[in-house]
């Protein structure tokens, strides 16, 4: 058997061992293991506080904005999302997210460095212009923006116009996200998202003429009725656009979680080995198109900036997915929206009118949340080199909180040949890139200890 035969056969059976329910480490701990209690709102903002005065000045903030509304139900997606045509409900978002963004600024006491904004969805082109241009002037007018800021959107090719991308532009963004998915129209139809690749070329080509530095696209593989040739057939129309990044998602099928996944049977779901062609077919097209492996469904051309970070083991991650910018207090604002203040994690209600009311009170109404232990902060920094700089060094103080049986979990990972391994540190090889959710697992004492898990607390790692 030719070495090329046997590396194939090899990664399909290490794709079948791994592809196995695995957290996505947006967080560590993930948010299972964050209990039920509500937390303090007094010990969150102080946490806020402390990492605040710690890093702002070095560093600066990041702020996620959940903008919660679409228009139409697209029927695969698990976001927190409230479907309607009344426009009128954009106003009173509004005000209560700088209501809530208020809260934050008392908290600080200083004007904060702001070095990253992101406004996800819902359909953050569901508000007008207008309306973003005011969210984003409320918000920019009590803070100093870092030299290097980076602002993001995503935008439903559908409904973002030139007006919207224009009126972002004006007031610093330079990175947009298209919610693509797939260009087959039988594909469309079943997951409620018909858009025509025309439409996507008019958008981009759009986007670019303006100013924006870096389009990224989100495609997903193993949606209902997808096949081999309409993945093929979007990736020769992506190929025309070449975005600078390409999020190369893997569909999670939960509809447990989400009334809209219950509109299509498990007989219309590619099964496993389809899924994988599907996956397999996608690398390869990322491959030929030069898209380097950023990490965790994340790829880019080489002049984009997560190339040069992930080369130059400057890759950061959290709740926006991967990022630059290394901060170490991310602001969520909005229904549902997470913050990460480095020692605690804190959440929003999802529902709207929760939300709105504590804000209208100059209140936060934090649901979930968690403070995090001295070995919750080793290990968090553990997953997060795995994942974002592809190597761990087996500190003294890691040392205190591993397990006693990883090391032969390690050893079996080094014969699969998806790490290489020596008593003082791990480094994720090639073909361990697929597996980065399957490496970091051993790590969660969490998930480890605990009684949770299951095939429906977390997605197949493929």
């Amino acid at each position: 058997m030719n070495k090329a035969k046997e590396f194939f056969m090899n990664k399909e059976l290490l794709i079948e061992k791994y592809n196995v329910p695995v957290p996505r480490y947006t967080s560590y701990p993930t948010v299972p293991f964050w209990g039920d209690d509500k937390p303090d709102t007094k010990d969150w903002l102080k946490v806020v506080k402390r990492t605040f005065d710690e890093s702002n000045s070095t560093k600066g903030i990041s702020i996620y904005v959940h903008l919660p509304y679409c228009e139409r139900l697209c029927t695969y997606c698990a976001c927190t999302k409230v479907i309607t045509r009344d426009h009128g409900v954009e106003d009173k978002y509004i005000d209560a997210l700088l209501q809530e963004w208020k809260i934050y600024l008392n908290t600080f006491g200083e004007k904060p460095i702001l070095r990253e904004l992101h406004l996800g969805g819902g359909t953050p082109t569901f508000f007008s212009p207008e309306n973003l241009k005011k969210l984003i002037n409320g918000i920019k007018e009590n803070a100093i923006l870092h030299e290097n800021y980076e602002f993001s959107f995503e935008g439903h090719p559908n409904n973002t116009t030139r007006e919207h991308l224009k009126a972002l532009y004006d007031v610093g963004f330079r990175r947009v996200s298209f919610g693509v998915q797939d260009f087959d129209p039988e594909v469309q139809r079943v997951i409620n998202r018909k858009q025509s690749f025309e439409i996507v070329k008019e958008v981009t080509e759009a986007a670019r003429e303006i100013g924006y530095q870096s389009v990224n696209f989100d495609l997903i593989y193993g949606l209902p009725k997808q096949q081999i040739s309409s993945v093929r057939d979007t990736f020769e129309k992506v190929s025309e656009l070449k975005p600078d990044r390409i999020a190369y998602y893997s569909y999670a099928h939960v509809p447990w979680k989400t009334k809209g996944q219950r509109m299509f049977t498990d007989a219309d779901i590619p099964d496993s080995a389809a899924k994988r062609a599907l996956y397999d077919l996608g690398k390869e097209k990322l491959a030929e198109l030069n898209y380097s492996d950023i990490g965790m469904d994340h790829f880019s051309l080489p002049h984009d900036e997560l190339f040069v970070a992930r080369e130059e083991k400057r890759l950061h991650r959290n709740f926006m997915g991967y990022n630059t910018s290394h901060t170490e207090l991310l602001i969520g604002l909005g229904a549902s929206s997470i913050s990460d203040a480095k020692y605690a994690y804190a959440q929003n209600p999802k529902e709207i009118h929760l939300y709105q009311a504590a804000c209208e009170k100059g209140e936060l109404d934090l649901v979930k949340g968690y403070f995090l232990t001295d070995e919750d902060l080793t290990v968090k920094r553990a997953i997060l080199d795995i994942t974002c700089r592809r190597e761990l060094f087996f500190t003294d103080e890691l040392k205190k909180y591993l397990p006693e049986n990883i090391t032969e979990e390690l050893k079996v990972m080094k014969e699969e040949g998806i790490i290489e391994l020596d008593e003082e540190k791990l480094i994720v090889t090639d073909l361990g890139m697929i597996f980065l959710r399957n490496i970091a697992k051993p790590f969660d004492n969490k998930l480890r200890y605990s009684q949770k898990g299951g095939d429906k607390m977390f997605s197949k790692a493929i």
